[in-house]
């Protein structure tokens, strides 16, 4: 019998909270910082078949990835699951981990001797082993380089822990007590949300519930097909460049995606993306359709069921041996900058289906790990950072300066907290000036951030679009670029590539991050020069940039801020229009002299 209307949201809301109140549990317990402050984390609950029925959206990726992890598991134990288990999967083309560091925890929920669902997790590790801290090589060739990769393997038998396979993990990390330590607290999340799910079951019944999920996945995918069946049929494609692979850092590499909609179903083709990289760029389709499912739940808004019903809505189609869906060993462990890439290119192609949904692009993400404690006594540890930047314009409004972009809602951590945990010193911590992509709605600003390294050190980047602009469109230009210099302004400055492992550090020495900024939407000349007279103001954009970008020209007062010269800026942006030249006024000008120029 259906569930009535009152009692399914009620459940939807409840299974939600449930989720959300494990995430909490396990930020509030983690001991690395990449949890505790980024949220590098999330947790879902699943039904007996492994498909996502409730998960609070952090990581959109994971949406993909728990299914094709709970899928191992089931393949391994599935005849042999009992009350009191728990099981641990890192293996990202056994199961479905973005990367080796992403270890998925899952345990399943029995009710009245029967097996009515799972409740899981998945979170990074800040270093597995490998070749370099951190574990995320930018320059592995195959996932033998990529750290520790454990196939589903069982860490609990009737709620008594297999601590050998705890002391195998930590005899292959640089930092035992807190990737066992991070384990443990997203044992306790999974099993928080064991005993809420079965409270749950209590309440409603055990056959009610788990109707529930039927219906619940029945009536997700029903609402995303006639979503799509309101949109126009239409076939689009788009594209986008990744600065390299880390191996060959001439080479960028393309994603390409032809979206095709008939009806209520969406079709998307990447089998014309490049080939699989040498270097760890790939992405495993997992994530190429979480990606997909990212923005679609972008472009139906809020109120989207997000669950497996809404993957079931989707069809991909891939190349084996091509970018995103890469043939093993291949490396993945630098994926982020390659699904930005889909996730871009997706959205661009959708755009032209739902009117008024564009956006430009944003600075994607990025990550750096700084390892110390190698000299005797000194205390050891593995400092993971993640960064976002400026996020793309869209329409009536401007981008987002500082910001995570797309899929990535992890945080930036504190500069009081990185100071106090590490070996280093944040020197600065700013935005960018005229690093937004300029447009009738600007770009965000990336930002700055320099750093003092204290003691000796290992240093890692996993960055991108230090040579590929993030775009701007309907006449927005490109966001500005990022880079990472290692002691600027020195006789021994050094600018590394986006990906880059393990450089050596001294004490003293300084490096600067700098992220990019999101691309702009509409044409500059639009932007209502009180905006950009706004932005000089306070800094995010330079009066040179208001004239050239914007065709702005602004007037000094004494003992005031300065303001917009209206005719000047008229009499410019229409020479402007005209195409007569940008550099026929100058902003130092006197009305004066603007007057007899023009």
């Amino acid at each position: 019998m259906p569930t009535d209307p009152i009692t399914f949201q009620v459940l939807r809301a409840r299974l939600s909270g449930v989720v959300q109140e494990m995430q909490y549990a396990l930020f509030r317990t983690g001991y690395s910082t990449i949890i505790r402050e980024s949220q590098d984390a999330s947790c879902a609950l699943l039904d007996a078949a492994g498909k996502v029925i409730a998960q609070h959206v952090v990581l959109p990726l994971h949406i993909g990835a728990f299914p094709a992890c709970a899928s191992a598991v089931l393949t391994e134990y599935g005849d042999d699951l009992a009350p009191g288990d728990a099981y641990l999967i890192n293996h990202t083309y056994e199961g479905g981990s973005p990367h080796a560091p992403d270890f998925f925890l899952i345990c399943p929920v029995f009710v009245g001797g029967e097996l009515l669902g799972f409740a899981a997790s998945m979170a990074h590790k800040g270093d597995i082993g490998g070749p370099v801290p951190g574990s995320c090589s930018a320059s592995a060739r195959e996932t033998y380089n990529e750290g520790l990769h454990l196939p589903a393997v069982r860490y609990q038998r009737d709620f008594t822990t297999h601590r050998d396979l705890e002391r195998i993990i930590a005899a292959n990390s640089r930092s035992p007590e807190v990737v066992v330590g991070d384990m443990r607290g997203q044992l306790g999340a999974v099993r928080l949300g064991e005993r809420r799910l079965a409270e749950i079951a209590e309440r409603h019944g055990t056959a009610a519930l788990r109707g529930y999920f039927r219906e619940l996945l029945d009536v997700s995918e029903a609402r995303v097909r006639a979503a799509f069946a309101a949109w126009p049929d239409g076939a689009y494609q788009a594209e986008r460049f990744v600065d390299d692979d880390g191996i060959d850092l001439e080479r960028s590499f393309r994603v390409h995606v032809a979206v095709r909609k008939t009806g209520d179903r969406i079709a998307f083709d990447f089998t014309a993306s490049d080939d699989q990289t040498a270097g760890p760029a790939n992405i495993r389709p997992p994530l190429l359709r979480a990606a997909c499912a990212y923005v679609v739940i972008a472009l139906l808004g809020t109120d989207t069921y997000v669950n497996s019903g809404l993957l079931d809505a989707l069809t991909l189609t891939t190349r084996p041996g091509s970018v995103v869906d890469p043939r093993f060993p291949a490396a993945v462990n630098t994926y982020n900058p390659t699904v930005h890439a889909v996730v871009d290119a997706v959205f661009d192609a959708m755009s032209h289906l739902v009117p008024g949904k564009g956006r430009a692009d944003g600075c994607a993400s990025r990550s750096f790990v700084m390892s110390g404690g190698h000299t005797p006594g000194a205390r050891k540890y593995v400092q993971y950072e993640l960064f976002g930047g400026g996020t793309g314009a869209r329409p009536g409004h401007d981008g987002v300066s500082g910001s995570s972009v797309n899929h990535t809602n992890g945080r930036i951590a504190p500069v009081e907290i990185v100071e106090s945990e590490y070996a280093a010193r944040i020197v600065r911590c700013e935005l960018i000036p005229d690093s937004a992509g300029p447009g009738r709605h600007r770009g965000g600003l990336g930002i700055l951030r320099e750093y003092e390294v204290l003691e000796p050190a290992r240093f890692s980047l996993r960055s991108t679009r230090h040579k590929v602009a993030p775009l701007g469109v309907d006449g927005g230009g490109p966001g500005r670029i990022g880079r990472l210099t290692v002691n600027p302004g020195t006789d021994r400055e050094r600018v590394l590539p986006s990906r880059y492992a393990d450089l050596p550090l001294a004490p003293g020495e300084r490096f600067v991050l700098e992220t990019p900024g999101g691309g702009g939407f509409g044409p500059p000349l639009a932007r209502d020069p009180a905006a950009v007279l706004a932005d000089v103001r306070a800094g995010y954009v330079s009066r040179a940039a208001a004239e050239s970008d914007y065709g702005v020209l602004l007037r000094d007062r004494p003992h005031a801020p300065p303001t917009v010269d209206e005719e000047a800026t008229a009499r410019l942006r229409a020479r402007r229009a005209r195409g007569d030249g940008t550099g026929d006024a100058r902003p130092d000008e006197s009305p004066a002299e603007r007057q007899a120029h023009a």
